[in-house]
């Protein structure tokens, strides 16, 4: 083999191992990234480290709901049907939070298994529709 070649086939081997690494460095960087939530079943089924920070979603529980007076704390209950789990959050609501709407709260759950939400989002359905339709169904 002829010293040509041979630069080229270390320059390609150089090349292809440098690759590799940095879609390795972008895979791990994604996979540490990753912002899943779990439902209130999988949360009694898993064994989270103290201070976790998660994200918990389902469904807001109907007539769960708790205002607090004369401050912006709220409780309620997720559920997904088959486990629940309370919820405290301090803060304003999305527009869209209702009971019986999906909901994915973002926290910590503290040591009497309450989860403490630092941040609420609140799921829309799949139902678009004209603002007269809506303001027709919710009159």
């Amino acid at each position: 083999m002829n010293k040509t070649r041979q630069h080229r086939l270390f320059f390609m081997i150089i090349m292809t191992a440098s690759l590799g690494l940095a879609a390795g460095l972008i895979l791990y960087a994604l996979k540490q990234n990753i912002n899943v939530y779990l439902t209130p079943s999988e949360l009694t089924q898993s064994q989270l480290k103290p201070n976790y920070q998660f994200r918990l979603g389902g469904m807001v529980k109907n007539n769960s709901i708790i205002h607090h007076e004369k401050s912006l704390n709220i409780s309620f209950i997720v559920t997904d049907l088959k486990k629940e789990v309370m919820v405290q959050y301090n803060g304003v609501l999305p527009d869209l939070f209702h009971e019986g709407k999906g909901v994915i709260a973002d926290g910590k759950l503290n040591s009497q298994g309450i989860f403490i939400a630092s941040q609420i989002l609140a799921k829309h359905d799949e139902n678009y529709m004209p603002k007269s339709a809506w303001k027709k169904q919710h009159a």
